[in-house]
């Protein structure tokens, strides 16, 4: 994984690497943290525990690999690999199912505070 900042360096790495799934819930890797900017790789088990997220920041969401069931907003979505949804601020949502070993990619954009 490559190391977190608030500068804007060059770094690269690979999604794949270091990837093994845990053995119960989810595992989350900062890939790049700048500024109002965070990106996250998600591994999650089989064997996840269901909490409703509601956040404050919009979020973007990719499922590399793997399959999962999730509920947004009171609606049930089932996503496979290469399947992306974007959940606006505030949106409910709750992981109810997922492959052992699928792989997400999170982008969430923070609001930006007033100088």
């Amino acid at each position: 994984m490559q190391p977190v900042t608030n500068e804007p360096t060059m770094n690269h790495g690979n999604l794949h690497e270091d990837a093994e799934s845990p053995s119960t819930g989810e595992r989350f890797d900062s890939l790049l943290r700048l500024r109002n900017l965070h990106i996250e790789r998600i591994i999650s088990s089989r064997d996840i525990q269901q909490a409703q997220q509601v956040q404050e920041q919009d979020e973007w969401v990719l499922l590399v690999q793997g399959t999962a069931c999730l509920v947004i907003d009171g609606k049930p979505t089932t996503l496979k690999a290469g399947d992306h949804v974007f959940l606006p601020a505030r949106t409910p949502h709750t992981v109810t199912e997922a492959s052992q070993g699928a792989m997400w990619l999170a982008i969430h954009l923070h609001p930006v505070s007033p100088a």
